[in-house]
C-alpha cells in the first residue's frame, strides 16, 4: 500500500480538494505519525508542511519524516505560524478543512487565513483511514490479544459479593501493568444493570442468576481492541439460555454476513432479523458495529442507517445486544478483519454460554 501522504493526496485529487489544512489529531497521526497533542499540517499536490509547538520539537522531528517541520515557541501560536508559513509560498484559493472543526476554529481560521476561501473537505480522510494498512492490523490485533488476557485474568473476580467497579479496577490495572490504556471507561455491569448498554461500574455486588457484562478495550501502541463477553453466576434459567442462545446466533450469523462487497446495512439486518424472529427486536435499540483503529470508534458503522460497501481492509466491531428493562441484558462483541474471503476474527475468548 503506497505512503499515507501519498493516498492523501489520490484522495485529495479524486474529492477536487487542491489544499487543505489538516488539525484533527487522530488523522495527523495516521498521516504523519506524530502522537502528541497540538498540530497542523497543510497538504497540496506538491507541498507540505507540519507546525508544532516547541514542547515536541525532538518528537516532531523524530516522528513526522514525511514532510517539513516546523516548530514554533511562545508567544506565537499555531494559526499565525500556519499563515506564515501559507504566506512565504504565495498562496490563495480554496483551502480545505476537516467537518471536526468546531464553529468557533472555523470564525478564527476566517480571520487569519483571508487569502483564502475555507471549503468542506469532509470525505478525504474517512475512507483512508477505513483501510488499514497491514502494520495498523497487526496493531489492532496485538491490542485484541491483551484484552482477550485481561478478559481471561480477570475471571477469577466472578463471585457473588464481588462488586462491579472492583472488576472495573482489576481490568485497568491489567491494562496499566501491561503497558497499555483503557481504550474507553470499563462497562462492569451485573443483574438489573446489565440492561444498561452503556452502563457504568457501581458499588453493586454481584449475586447468583445475574447476567455480568464486560465491555472493554485498550490502546496498544497507538491502536484499539473493544471486546465485549456476558457471563452468567451461579445458574442459567431457560430465560437466561434463550436470550443468550440467540444473541450468540445473531453474532455470529452477522460475522459470516461479512464480505467483501456486502453492504454494511444488511450485515446489521442479518444480526437484526434474528433477534426479531425471536421476539427480541424491540430489545436490540444500537447498531450492531462500528469501525475500530486509532479511535475506538473509528469511522464507519454497521446499522439499518448506514449503507457503506464492505472492503478488504476495514476493521469493524460485531456486538448485538438484548437489554430488558428489570432482567439484564446481553451482548457479545467481537473485532474482526475484512479479508478477500470474510471476516477474520481478532478476538479469540471464547463466547460459548459460560456460567461462573
Amino acid at each position: 500500500m503506497m505512503p499515507s501522504l501519498d493516498r492523501l493526496r489520490q484522495q485529495m485529487e479524486s474529492q477536487s480538494v487542491g489544499m487543505m489544512l489538516a488539525s484533527g489529531m487522530m488523522n495527523l497521526r495516521w498521516l504523519t505519525g506524530f502522537t502528541g497533542s497540538s498540530g497542523m499540517a497543510f497538504i497540496s499536490s506538491s507541498d507540505a508542511f507540519f507546525v508544532t509547538d516547541s514542547r515536541y520539537d525532538v518528537q516532531a522531528r523524530e516522528q513526522v519524516t514525511n514532510m517539513d517541520v516546523v516548530i514554533y515557541s511562545s508567544p506565537r501560536s499555531l494559526l499565525d505560524v500556519v499563515a506564515e508559513e501559507l504566506g512565504k509560498r504565495g498562496l490563495s484559493g480554496e483551502l480545505g478543512f476537516e467537518p471536526s472543526v468546531s464553529f468557533e476554529a472555523w470564525q478564527a481560521w476566517q480571520e487569519k487565513f483571508a487569502g483564502f476561501t475555507l471549503k468542506p473537505a469532509g470525505n478525504v480522510f474517512p475512507p483512508l483511514r477505513m483501510i488499514k494498512t497491514a502494520e495498523e492490523i497487526a496493531k489492532i490485533e496485538s491490542a485484541c490479544k491483551l484484552a482477550d488476557a485481561c478478559m481471561a485474568h480477570v475471571q477469577r473476580m466472578f463471585q457473588p459479593g464481588v462488586s462491579e467497579w472492583d472488576i472495573a479496577l482489576d481490568i485497568e490495572f491489567f491494562f496499566r501493568h501491561q503497558g497499555a490504556r483503557l481504550a474507553f471507561e470499563v462497562i462492569a455491569v451485573s443483574g438489573p444493570n446489565s440492561a444498561k448498554p452503556h452502563g457504568r461500574a457501581s458499588e453493586r455486588k454481584l449475586e447468583r442468576g445475574d447476567f455480568l457484562t464486560l465491555d472493554f478495550g485498550c490502546e496498544l501502541d497507538g491502536y484499539n481492541s473493544d471486546i465485549t463477553r456476558t457471563f452468567i453466576l451461579g445458574e442459567a434459567s431457560e430465560r437466561h439460555a434463550f436470550i443468550y442462545s440467540k444473541v450468540l446466533e445473531a453474532q455470529v450469523a452477522a460475522i459470516e454476513a461479512i464480505k467483501p462487497g456486502v453492504s454494511s446495512k444488511a450485515v446489521d439486518a442479518v444480526a437484526r432479523d434474528i433477534l426479531r424472529d425471536a421476539g427480541l427486536g424491540d430489545y436490540f435499540g444500537h447498531g450492531l458495529g462500528h469501525g475500530l483503529g486509532l479511535d475506538v470508534h473509528d469511522y464507519g458503522s454497521l446499522s439499518p442507517s448506514r449503507d457503506l460497501p464492505i472492503e478488504v481492509g476495514q476493521v469493524w466491531t460485531v456486538e448485538p445486544g438484548v437489554y430488558i428493562p428489570g432482567f439484564g441484558g446481553v451482548r457479545i462483541e467481537d473485532d474482526v478483519v475484512v479479508e478477500p474471503t470474510g471476516a477474520r476474527i481478532l478476538t479469540h475468548f471464547p463466547k460459548q454460554m459460560m456460567v461462573v
